[in-house]
């Protein structure tokens, strides 16, 4: 699936692995009613999950960090459908930067996901579960729970803070 526009130099990035593994899931789609798109459930078989995860109706952003981090090499967290319990994986950082995991607070729970870049008032995410799709979206820098960078043997050299421009509407809700 093509990356919308203003996203589409996501491509040529060459890391870090979590980011190049969620690119690869971009445009998955929860299925509609009752039934549940095959892919995410077998996200939940692929990180030991098939017997607690079985509609993809159930919140799946951190299914979705889960099934990236584990493709990545990294180490999954022991609650990953909590997305805030992705709040303690990796290592703390004092500012996001391109492939970190950030977790944030809203109504009802949280939200977690990857960082691509921000403007002045938010966060722009790649993640799993945004308007029932893997998709970028912008949450209010405000809602940051934690930004948490994964553990490199060595860090990428492309791991950097990313300045873009605020188009799009301002999520609120997640799921």
């Amino acid at each position: 699936m093509t990356l919308p526009a203003q996203y589409a130099w996501l491509s040529k990035e060459p890391g870090p692995r979590m980011l190049v593994e969620a690119l690869k899931l971009f445009g998955t789609v929860e299925a509609l009613g009752s039934r549940d798109n095959p892919t995410i459930l077998a996200w939940a078989s692929e990180i030991g999950l098939s017997k607690t995860y079985s509609h993809d109706s159930i919140p799946w952003c951190g299914l979705f960090i889960g099934v990236v981090a584990k493709r990545a090499g990294q180490k999954v967290t022991d609650s990953p459908l909590w997305a805030l319990s992705w709040a303690d994986f990796g290592k703390p950082t004092t500012g996001a930067m391109l492939g970190d995991v950030l977790t944030f607070k809203r109504d009802g729970g949280g939200h977690v996901g990857l960082y691509v870049g921000e403007d002045q008032g938010a966060y722009h995410v790649l993640g799993g579960n945004q308007s029932d799709q893997v998709c970028f979206t912008r949450i209010a820098k405000k809602r940051l729970y934690r930004a948490r960078r994964p553990l490199y043997n060595v860090q990428p050299p492309n791991v950097r803070k990313i300045n873009l421009v605020a188009n799009g509407k301002l999520s609120t809700n997640e799921a």
